[in-house]
């Protein structure tokens, strides 16, 4: 594909991406000013969509409540001003896999750089103009980081997309350059990078089920206390339509939070605060109804759910281990404890990454402190997916068998277990019997059978002369040799 179209496409990804969230911000924003506010500010609802976005993106917001809000609702002057950091993942997730995708065809196109460039470029151009364009007296944000983040969001992912097609297609380029310093590895080596990334994947994505598990099993098992949530907050249809849309926005960063309880550090609802499986300590919670899933008292039962790390690390064993060369030599041990200590520190790493992701402030004093600790969550998710890979990649391989090649070589001269005797062969004489070998007969003594022979050599001793033709001397010689034939094959025929 031309680079040139190339980029085009990737400008437009870029431009789909931000578009799109924006959209899922700004329509329900709409709405509820149209239909939610008697007397709307239209000139606040473009700041408080974008303020959305950016938070959407990891950008912190500072909110400023107005004095008039303040002495309506009774709130403390002093908490008049503070920041919004915990993010909605699901705006982060869709510009990360949109940015991933897009890196992909540009570089199964066979121009990955262009196309990563171009699109991460036009991302940061749109980035900034939204940061450029939104900041307004109660919502506001650090431009630089209002433009920034947004754009690594694209960029990083949309560089993974693009080597990820680049590799698959080829480039003629770094990424074949790799490609053959792998391949030129020792044959116990070369696989093991590929593993290592396999491994990283499986365990990211077997966390993230594990965390979904987590919570519905949660929102069921507390189903009371969330629907008794919903019915204190007396929203009316709008209220409750954009409580619904809040919190399905937040479902990734629950995600996190419940991977966090699994692992057993757990995560934070404030200051001085925890919930993990082991014991649960907070104090008054926001009425915000997912909340209600969070358990106010924990049983030793719950300690059990350490196992589901281990479980995900073990399946990724197996996989990895499945896809190793077997061979009847003794297997090396130093490549398969790589992949483990690998694998397990990569997933530690994006456990780390998770939580900063997953963690900040969600109002003003004791709430500025929510969501898990990086260094706990990392080294809890290394050792327990270390603890499963170990049991499948360290054991001693179970059921291997080396080729069938190598399983029957020995064994084939030797002759098979059921076979028959070889028939007796007796060598022709062909000066003896020049006409052919002897005719076989039905039954010993019953002569020649007649269809056998031509009409011209029905018997040695019956002569048809008006069938036969004119009898020669050559004739009366081939009669002799059949009848010398015959009468040998007689005399080898047993008596009864």
């Amino acid at each position: 594909m031309h680079r040139l179209l190339v980029a085009l496409l990737a400008a437009l990804d870029a431009v789909l991406a931000a578009a799109g969230g924006i959209a899922v911000v700004l329509a329900p924003l709409t709405l509820l000013w149209v239909f939610g506010l008697g007397a709307p500010d239209w000139g606040a609802l473009w700041p408080a969509s974008a303020a959305v976005w950016h938070l959407g993106h990891l950008v912190p917001v500072t909110v400023t409540l107005p004095d008039a809000y303040l002495a309506a609702t009774g709130i403390d002057p002093s908490f008049a001003t503070f920041t919004l950091s915990l993010a909605p993942l699901a705006f982060a997730a869709f510009t990360a896999l949109f940015a991933a995708r897009s890196g992909v065809r540009a570089g199964e196109a066979g121009a990955a750089v262009t196309g990563w460039l171009s699109g991460s470029l036009v991302f940061a151009g749109l980035a900034s103009l939204v940061a450029l364009t939104s900041n307004a007296a109660l919502v506001a944000s650090e431009t630089w980081l209002a433009i920034l983040l947004p754009a690594l969001l694209f960029l990083v992912p949309s560089f993974i997309g693009a080597v990820v097609g680049a590799w698959r297609v080829g480039d003629d380029g770094p990424v074949d350059a790799v490609r053959d310093r792998i391949e030129r590895m020792p044959a116990a080596w070369a696989p093991v990078p590929g593993l290592v990334l396999r491994g990283l994947a499986l365990t990211t994505l077997g966390l993230v089920a594990v965390g979904g598990v987590v919570v519905v099993a949660g929102l069921i098992a507390r189903s009371t206390q969330v629907i008794g949530l919903y019915q204190a907050s007396n929203a009316d249809g709008i209220g409750a339509t954009v409580i619904a849309l809040g919190q399905l926005v937040y479902l990734p960063t629950l995600l996190l939070w419940a991977v966090a309880f699994t692992a057993g550090p757990g995560f934070a609802l404030g200051t001085d605060t925890a919930v993990t499986p082991a014991a649960t300590q907070v104090g008054a919670l926001p009425g915000i109804p997912v909340l209600g899933a969070v358990p106010d008292s924990t049983s030793s039962w719950l300690l059990l759910l350490v196992l589901l790390p281990v479980g995900v690390g073990a399946l990724t064993g197996w996989i990895l281990r499945s896809r190793m060369p077997s061979s009847v030599e003794p297997e090396p041990l130093a490549p398969r404890l790589v992949v483990a200590l690998a694998v397990a520190a990569l997933t530690g790493g994006v456990g780390a990454l998770a939580a900063l992701a997953s963690a900040g402030a969600i109002g003003p004093g004791r709430l500025a402190d929510t969501g898990p600790q990086p260094g706990p969550l990392a080294l809890a998710l290394g050792i327990e997916v270390l603890v499963g890979l170990a049991i499948l990649l360290l054991s001693p391989r179970f059921g291997a068998r080396p080729d069938d090649a190598e399983v029957f070589a020995p064994h084939r001269d030797e002759a098979p277990a059921f076979s028959f005797a070889p028939r007796d062969r007796t060598p022709f004489d062909r000066d003896e019997h020049a006409t052919g070998p002897a005719p076989a007969v039905s039954a010993p003594g019953t002569g020649i059978a007649h269809d056998v022979w031509p009409s011209s050599y029905r018997g040695p001793d019956d002569s048809d002369p008006s069938a036969a033709g004119p009898s020669t001397a050559g004739d009366d010689e081939v009669r002799a040799r059949i009848r010398a034939a015959w009468a040998e094959s007689n005399d080898d025929e047993p008596r009864r």
